[in-house]
């Protein structure tokens, strides 16, 4: 399973759309969540908007919280999104095998049998978490409740049985012009977990939907580079 979390304070105003941007990762495969960061002010009507309408266009969920609920905000919306896949494969299943949509509609024995199978996908099916993070100037002195945030969310995910990974980007990417960058590559080791933004350089812009097409490109480049190996080692 693939997700990508948003953390943003406010509104792109640079580039594709970060609706049609999330609609796109969506029909990759890839759910986008989104976590508003208020603190200190307000995110105001347009960027309360967007942020529903870029989880509405994932297949997300969104939330507007303050710092000091972004820890176990991440960690719900990561757990949710996770079951809710999971669901929607199953209801999809259920209605090409019978016709019918719905787990109520099972007899009471297999509607036990499909939430047991369920939970037991939601703990050990492989989830890829790519966090996405605004590093616009207006996000500086959130920026250590992000990275808090991001550790707690490693220890949740140590705990599931099935393989689970996170990267770290963050947007805009330089000063050079670049609209993201990748500053941790695929790990589930909390070690490989440093001081991550001790040396950004926070800049003006917000280019949230180009930087969403960059996450997806670097998910279909890695599927493919598993595949890959798979077909080698097959």
């Amino acid at each position: 399973m693939k997700q990508i979390l948003l953390i943003t304070d406010g509104c792109s105003n640079v580039g594709v759309s970060p609706v049609v941007a999330a609609a796109h990762a969506q029909s990759e495969g890839v759910a986008v969540n989104v976590v508003g960061v208020l603190d200190e002010g307000d995110i105001g009507e347009y960027g309360a908007a967007e942020i529903r309408e870029i989880a509405a266009a994932g297949g997300g969920l969104s939330r507007l919280v303050n710092t000091r609920e972004l820890s176990r905000t991440v960690q719900m919306m990561t757990r949710k999104t996770v079951m809710h896949t999971i669901q929607s494969a199953v209801h999809n299943e259920l209605r090409h095998v019978l016709g019918e949509g719905s787990i109520e509609a099972l007899p009471p024995e297999k509607r036990s049998d499909v939430v047991r199978v369920m939970d037991e996908l939601g703990e050990k099916a492989e989830l890829r978490v790519a966090l996405l993070i605004d590093a616009s100037a207006s996000m500086k002195p959130k920026l250590q409740a992000v990275e808090e945030a991001i550790k707690d969310l490693m220890l949740s995910l140590q705990a599931r049985q099935g393989k689970s990974r996170i990267c770290v980007f963050h947007f805009p990417g330089s000063r050079h012009g670049e609209d993201c960058r990748r500053l941790l590559d695929w790990t589930d080791k909390m070690s490989e977990i440093p001081s991550l933004f001790a040396k950004l350089h926070m800049q003006g812009t917000t280019p949230t939907g180009p930087a969403l097409m960059q996450v997806i490109d670097f998910y279909r480049e890695d599927d493919y580079g598993r595949e890959t190996r798979e077909e080698r080692m097959g």
